[in-house]
């Protein structure tokens, strides 16, 4: 049986801000790193898990939220759609200034083996793996 685990289950364990909360939704995530349970979360929980620690509560760098973030999603026993993709999504928000909706485009067109992203935003010429091309 597998259970989904939304945005604030994470963020509880990244900040820390509750003791109890912390407590229990790291125990959880241990429990899928055993084995014991299957846990799934989405591409949208993860955007929003750096939405949030990037926003003026928190004020997480982008250093930190990749540092942080990425060993939970590494985690065995959580699964996620393009789990490889959004954590390669994960090192290049961490080194870029692209938003991390951007990011996903670039590991998605990586794992697709595409030649291009179709766009007007011009800081994907930064990335010097994808070709970026206007209609």
């Amino acid at each position: 049986m597998s259970d989904f685990v939304d945005t604030n289950v994470f963020i509880r364990v990244l900040t820390k801000d509750d003791p109890l909360k912390f407590e229990r939704c790291l125990s959880l995530l241990e429990r899928a790193e055993r084995g014991e349970i299957r846990l799934i979360t989405s591409e949208s929980v993860v955007a929003e898990i750096i939405y949030v620690l990037s926003g003026p509560i928190y004020r997480t760098s982008r250093a930190v939220i990749s540092e942080l973030l990425r060993p939970i999603l590494e985690n065995r026993g959580l699964t996620l759609d393009h789990k490889q993709s959004i954590i390669e999504a994960l090192a290049v928000y961490g080194e870029s200034n692209l938003d991390f909706e951007d990011c996903l485009s670039v590991a998605h067109t990586h794992r697709l083996g595409l030649g291009a992203i179709y766009s007007y935003d011009q800081h994907f010429d930064r990335v010097p793996t994808v070709r970026r091309s206007e209609p």
